[in-house]
Protein backbone atom coordinates (compact mmCIF):
# COMPACT_ATOMS: atom_id res chain seq x y z
CA UNK A 1 0.00 0.00 0.00
CA UNK A 2 1.31 3.49 -1.22
CA UNK A 3 1.58 5.83 2.08
CA UNK A 4 -0.73 8.77 1.94
CA UNK A 5 0.98 12.14 0.21
CA UNK A 6 2.14 14.65 1.86
CA UNK A 7 0.74 18.17 0.59
CA UNK A 8 3.43 20.19 -1.91
CA UNK A 9 5.41 22.54 0.17
CA UNK A 10 3.80 26.21 -0.43
CA UNK A 11 6.26 28.37 -2.61
CA UNK A 12 7.90 31.18 -0.48
CA UNK A 13 5.96 34.42 -1.41
CA UNK A 14 8.09 36.50 -4.08
CA UNK A 15 9.11 39.55 -2.71
CA UNK A 16 7.92 43.24 -4.13
CA UNK A 17 10.19 46.50 -3.68
CA UNK A 18 7.39 49.19 -4.83
CA UNK A 19 8.44 52.72 -5.29
CA UNK A 20 6.67 55.48 -6.31
CA UNK A 21 6.47 58.96 -5.15
CA UNK A 22 2.40 58.42 -5.25
CA UNK A 23 1.31 57.34 -2.76
CA UNK A 24 -1.97 56.77 -4.06
CA UNK A 25 -0.31 54.52 -7.24
CA UNK A 26 1.40 52.62 -4.30
CA UNK A 27 -1.78 51.12 -3.26
CA UNK A 28 -3.01 50.81 -6.70
CA UNK A 29 0.03 49.20 -7.31
CA UNK A 30 -0.35 46.46 -3.86
CA UNK A 31 -3.84 46.22 -5.15
CA UNK A 32 -3.29 45.05 -8.35
CA UNK A 33 -0.56 42.54 -7.08
CA UNK A 34 -3.17 41.67 -4.77
CA UNK A 35 -5.64 40.67 -7.81
CA UNK A 36 -2.41 39.22 -9.92
CA UNK A 37 -2.17 36.72 -6.55
CA UNK A 38 -6.08 35.99 -6.47
CA UNK A 39 -6.14 35.02 -10.04
CA UNK A 40 -3.90 32.33 -9.25
CA UNK A 41 -1.21 34.09 -11.47
CA UNK A 42 1.72 33.78 -9.88
CA UNK A 43 1.61 32.92 -6.45
CA UNK A 44 1.80 35.33 -3.42
CA UNK A 45 3.83 38.14 -2.69
CA UNK A 46 5.78 39.70 0.11
CA UNK A 47 4.72 43.59 -0.51
CA UNK A 48 6.92 47.00 0.76
CA UNK A 49 6.57 49.88 -0.34
CA UNK A 50 8.33 52.96 -0.17
CA UNK A 51 8.05 56.41 -1.57
CA UNK A 52 10.98 57.89 -0.82
CA UNK A 53 13.80 56.79 -3.23
CA UNK A 54 16.54 57.07 -0.71
CA UNK A 55 14.48 55.36 2.01
CA UNK A 56 14.01 52.47 -0.17
CA UNK A 57 17.50 52.16 -0.98
CA UNK A 58 18.20 51.92 2.46
CA UNK A 59 15.52 48.92 2.40
CA UNK A 60 16.83 47.49 -0.47
CA UNK A 61 19.48 45.17 0.77
CA UNK A 62 17.63 44.11 3.54
CA UNK A 63 13.99 43.19 1.61
CA UNK A 64 16.31 41.33 -1.28
CA UNK A 65 13.00 41.77 -3.68
CA UNK A 66 12.66 39.46 -6.09
CA UNK A 67 11.05 42.24 -8.44
CA UNK A 68 11.25 46.38 -8.28
CA UNK A 69 8.48 48.31 -9.54
CA UNK A 70 10.06 51.48 -9.74
CA UNK A 71 8.67 54.88 -11.20
CA UNK A 72 10.89 56.70 -13.25
CA UNK A 73 9.93 61.16 -12.30
CA UNK A 74 10.41 61.13 -8.29
CA UNK A 75 11.66 64.51 -6.48
CA UNK A 76 15.38 63.91 -5.20
CA UNK A 77 16.59 61.10 -6.52
CA UNK A 78 14.51 59.79 -9.95
CA UNK A 79 14.25 56.38 -10.59
CA UNK A 80 17.46 56.38 -12.91
CA UNK A 81 19.21 57.50 -10.43
CA UNK A 82 17.70 54.93 -7.76
CA UNK A 83 18.46 52.24 -10.43
CA UNK A 84 22.33 53.10 -10.82
CA UNK A 85 22.91 52.96 -7.21
CA UNK A 86 20.30 49.67 -6.77
CA UNK A 87 23.02 48.53 -9.59
CA UNK A 88 25.86 49.62 -7.27
CA UNK A 89 25.03 47.66 -4.59
CA UNK A 90 24.18 44.28 -6.65
CA UNK A 91 20.53 44.34 -7.00
CA UNK A 92 20.13 41.02 -8.74
CA UNK A 93 15.89 41.02 -9.21
CA UNK A 94 14.14 41.90 -12.10
CA UNK A 95 13.20 45.84 -12.76
CA UNK A 96 10.00 46.83 -13.58
CA UNK A 97 9.80 50.49 -15.06
CA UNK A 98 6.30 52.64 -14.89
CA UNK A 99 6.23 56.02 -15.79
CA UNK A 100 3.56 58.44 -17.03
CA UNK A 101 6.27 60.01 -19.05
CA UNK A 102 6.95 59.59 -23.03
CA UNK A 103 7.77 56.16 -24.47
CA UNK A 104 11.43 57.02 -25.47
CA UNK A 105 12.22 58.25 -21.87
CA UNK A 106 10.85 54.93 -20.70
CA UNK A 107 12.79 53.45 -23.81
CA UNK A 108 16.19 55.30 -22.27
CA UNK A 109 15.87 54.00 -18.97
CA UNK A 110 15.34 50.54 -20.17
CA UNK A 111 18.47 50.75 -21.94
CA UNK A 112 20.44 52.50 -19.38
CA UNK A 113 19.06 49.83 -16.85
CA UNK A 114 20.36 46.86 -18.80
CA UNK A 115 23.72 48.62 -19.31
CA UNK A 116 24.09 48.71 -15.55
CA UNK A 117 23.49 44.95 -15.78
CA UNK A 118 20.16 45.01 -14.24
CA UNK A 119 17.65 42.46 -15.66
CA UNK A 120 14.44 44.40 -16.54
CA UNK A 121 10.78 42.64 -17.05
CA UNK A 122 8.76 45.52 -18.52
CA UNK A 123 8.26 49.02 -19.17
CA UNK A 124 5.12 50.31 -18.93
CA UNK A 125 3.33 53.98 -19.32
CA UNK A 126 0.91 54.90 -16.10
CA UNK A 127 -1.67 53.66 -15.51
CA UNK A 128 -0.49 49.90 -15.98
CA UNK A 129 -2.96 47.57 -16.98
CA UNK A 130 -3.44 44.30 -15.03
CA UNK A 131 -2.44 42.01 -17.78
CA UNK A 132 1.03 44.18 -18.20
CA UNK A 133 1.69 43.58 -14.68
CA UNK A 134 0.91 39.99 -14.53
CA UNK A 135 2.81 39.21 -17.77
CA UNK A 136 5.72 41.31 -16.28
CA UNK A 137 5.57 39.19 -12.84
CA UNK A 138 5.80 35.90 -14.65
CA UNK A 139 8.97 36.16 -16.29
Amino acid sequence: MKPPSSPAPHAAPRRVLLLDDDRFMLDVLREMLDMVDETGGSGRFDVHAEWDARRALAVLPRHAPDFLICDLAMPEMDGIEFLQAAAGQGFSGRVILVSALEDGVRDAATELARALGLRVAGAFRKPLAIEQLRLAVQC
